[in-house]
C-alpha cells in the first residue's frame, strides 16, 4: 500500500552525510519531488556555490538560501535536500519546522571525511588543512542538527537502500507526515 506525504520532509546535516544520496532515494521511494537548495540556488543564480561564495560572499548565499528555502516549503510535499550550513539560521529552522520535517542525517567525521575528501567543490574545505576544518565545522554545527525533528545515524556499512530504509522507517514514526494512499 502507497503512502502519501503531507508534508516536505527536509534533510539536514553535514556536507557528506548523504542529503542529496539519501534525499534522491526517498523522493524515488514517496514518488514526490526531490529538491536541493544548493541546486535552486546555482539556477537562480547561474552560478555555481563555489562561484556565489567567492564573487558575493557566505552572508550574501545564506540569505538567498533561507529565501529559497521558504519558496520550496511553500510548495507541494517533497524531499528537500539542504546545504550544510542552512540549518545553522534560525531563521530556516523555525521555516522548516513550520511547514515540514527536519531530518538529521547524523554521521561520524571518519565517514564524512570519507564521502567528501576527493571533492574539490566544497568551498568550506578550501583550506590547508581540510579535514580539521571538516571536524571544527561538525563540531560548531552539531548543536544546531540536533533541533531537528528526527536523527538518523549513518552507518558506513550501510548502502543508500540500507539509509533510506532506516530514514523511512523513522518519517513513518512521525505522525502527521506519512498517511496512506
Amino acid at each position: 500500500m502507497g503512502q502519501a506525504l503531507l508534508k516536505t520532509v527536509a534533510l539536514v546535516g553535514m556536507m557528506g552525510s548523504g542529503k542529496t544520496a539519501i534525499g534522491r532515494s526517498l523522493a524515488a521511494r514517496l514518488d514526490v519531488p526531490f529538491l536541493d537548495t544548493d541546486a535552486a540556488m546555482e539556477e537562480a543564480a547561474q552560478a555555481t556555490v563555489p562561484e556565489i561564495f567567492e564573487r558575493d560572499g557566505e552572508a550574501f548565499f545564506r540569505a538567498r538560501e533561507a529565501e529559497v528555502i521558504e519558496r520550496l516549503l511553500d510548495g507541494p510535499p517533497a524531499i528537500l535536500s539542504t546545504g550544510g550550513g542552512a540549518f545553522l539560521a534560525e531563521r530556516n529552522r523555525r521555516a522548516i519546522s513550520a511547514k515540514g520535517l527536519s531530518v538529521w542525517l547524523k554521521a561520524d567525521l571518519d565517514l564524512l571525511w570519507e564521502r567528501v575528501r576527493h571533492k574539490d567543490t566544497r568551498p568550506l574545505l578550501r583550506v590547508a588543512d581540510p579535514r580539521g576544518r571538516l571536524a571544527s565545522l561538525l563540531a560548531a554545527r552539531e548543536e544546531h542538527y540536533a533541533q531537528a525533528d528526527l536523527v538518523v545515524e549513518a552507518d558506513p556499512d550501510f548502502s543508500i537502500s540500507d539509509m533510506t530504509d532506516r530514514v523511512l522507517a523513522a518519517i513513518r514514526a512521525h505522525p502527521g507526515i506519512l498517511e496512506a494512499a
